[in-house]
């Protein structure tokens, strides 16, 4: 019996993987627009305002704080800030600067009187005297304050882009707003969306810096929404950073395991998927099904998507049931779709459809960091959505997130937090796609730098990207009152198996009873099974 068991689970892994590359593109994110090269605000009587320009019009960002609310106005260059094409409209009623400065301050009430080429001209004053013949006896006396502005100045002079991003965080954090906006400005030259993978992440950390300032952080967030491709032939940005960074691939792949390893025994299966979006991710399970000794069981998928995932289809839950439908049909595997078109917030027991007789799979794949739990909302849907799917009895529940702690973090180390994780995440694409190739932008562009912004420009229940480590997650899954479900140790070698065929730079490793992979010293996704 034990023999049969393991001849099964051999074939449906070798039917459950081998053609991921050519036909499993992600589901669980959607696509997203590039940020315009002119993000635009204004603020007015009647609230903020976010407009995006053309990408060789002059963009907007906020210089300093007026008593009208007024933005200075700043030249772009190619390789400045990151920005596309969006049809919106601006606001730009109340935007005003000098004629005879690119770089000038608004015209009247400003809160911040000094200027700050003589901010900068009292630095170097400074940093003068401290260099001097008794610079041994001045040290002696200089206070914190001066040897904090002492390695913001050698941060800049020497050009240290990560060192004053962070050094531009702390003081937004701290409220300094003219050390912000000089450090902002000196920013400005220092990014680009087409250099280094600092610059690049850098361009889209600056954007989010002072959507922070301008409090129109989810503005950008909920503008910056993907299109369908031109072209039926043309790939996704999504499924681009699909195939060029296993993160993804290896999430989904790990789920499928986990599903395939615990129903390789039942005869009616129910997978309910909590972000489900083109359903492609179980294009390869149920080809593995259909290979299975014994024949198929009956499958039936419950797909739980909201209206921003519907956008991104070009339509309703009705193309993903067809598309899963004709792929069962042409597999000869039984086949139901039941669509549940709402966030995961809205959802209650009756809406998925749970019946008796059927095995039941639950996946979530990148959607629970979405869920507000009990810092942002007395709901907590994050904890409520898991003793809701322990209530139905699962037979495995697999959960695969971003390794990164945003979560409840206050700004500065959410930050800092933000610029390590995303800097492994594009020097990983940095050796796959060359730093000129279009895709990369639009890859970067389209798929990362709207979470970015968010995670660093908003607050309360307007920031949705909220990411915990394994540890955060194993915690929330015992206190719903799950336990581990280990992992098969034939999917994890099929996974090691394709890591050959990226950089040698990436790692993987089992600990905890989860599966974690990395770029370098950093892990980055993270994949565990509960029952």
């Amino acid at each position: 019996m034990q023999a049969s068991q393991q001849h099964r689970s051999s074939v449906m892994a070798s039917r459950l993987f081998p053609q991921v590359k050519e036909e499993v593109e992600p589901c669980s994110f959607p696509q997203f627009p590039a940020i315009d090269r002119s993000f635009c605000y204004s603020d007015s009587s009647h609230g903020s305002h976010f407009s995006v320009k053309n990408s060789h019009e002059p963009y907007c960002t906020l210089e300093s704080s007026s008593a009208r609310g007024s933005y200075t106005v700043y030249n772009s260059s190619s390789n400045g800030s990151p920005m596309s094409q969006q049809e919106s409209q601006s606001n730009m009623s109340d935007l005003h600067h000098s004629p005879d400065n690119t770089y000038s301050s608004p015209i009247s009430g400003s809160c911040i009187t000094d200027d700050v080429s003589d901010l900068k001209g009292k630095l170097r004053e400074l940093e003068t005297v401290m260099l001097g013949p008794d610079c041994d006896i001045i040290n002696s006396t200089i206070s914190p304050e001066m040897d904090s502005w002492r390695l913001v100045t050698d941060a800049v002079s020497r050009r240290d882009l990560k060192q004053v991003l962070v050094s531009c965080a702390k003081a937004v954090s701290d409220n300094d707003l003219l050390t912000a906006q000089w450090l902002m400005d000196e920013l400005r030259r220092m990014v680009s969306v087409s250099g280094e993978p600092i610059q690049r992440l850098g361009a889209y950390m600056l954007e989010g810096l002072v959507a922070r300032l301008a409090s129109s952080g989810s503005s950008i967030y909920k503008a910056l929404r993907c299109k369908e491709p031109a072209s039926a032939e043309l790939l996704s940005y999504m499924h681009i950073l699909y195939e060029v960074c296993p993160y993804f691939k290896f999430g989904y792949m790990s789920a499928n395991g986990a599903i395939a390893e615990a129903m390789k025994d039942e005869d009616r299966v129910h997978i309910i998927d909590f972000q489900i979006g083109q359903g492609s991710q179980w294009i390869t399970l149920i080809q593995a099904f259909a290979a299975r000794p014994g024949g198929p069981p009956h499958i039936r998928i419950t797909g739980i998507d909201d209206s921003t995932s519907a956008y991104a289809r070009g339509g309703g839950l009705n193309i993903v049931a067809k598309r899963l439908s004709k792929l069962a049909a042409l597999f000869k595997v039984p086949f139901e779709f039941n669509a549940a078109a709402m966030s995961g917030c809205e959802v209650q027991q009756e809406y998925l459809q749970v019946r008796p007789g059927e095995a039941l799979a639950v996946n979530f794949a990148f959607m629970l960091h979405h869920m507000p739990d009990e810092s942002v909302s007395t709901e907590n849907h994050r904890d409520r959505l898991l003793r809701l799917v322990k209530s139905l009895s699962p037979k495995v529940v697999t959960l695969v997130e971003q390794e990164s702690n945003t979560n409840t973090a206050p700004f500065f180390p959410r930050f800092r937090e933000t610029l390590n994780y995303y800097t492994a995440m594009f020097e990983s694409i940095d050796v796959t796609l060359p730093r000129e190739h279009k895709e990369r932008i639009n890859v970067e562009q389209h798929c990362l730098a709207r979470d970015v912004v968010n995670i660093i420009a908003c607050e309360g229940p307007e920031r949705v990207e909220r990411h915990e480590l394994m540890g955060k997650w194993r915690s929330r899954f015992r206190m719903a009152g799950f336990t581990p479900y280990p992992l098969s140790s034939l999917v994890n070698a099929t996974i090691k198996t394709l890591l050959e065929n990226y950089c040698d730079r990436y790692r993987l490793e089992e600990r905890d009873g989860g599966l974690f992979l990395g770029w370098m010293n950093r892990d980055l996704v993270a994949s565990c099974a509960w029952k």
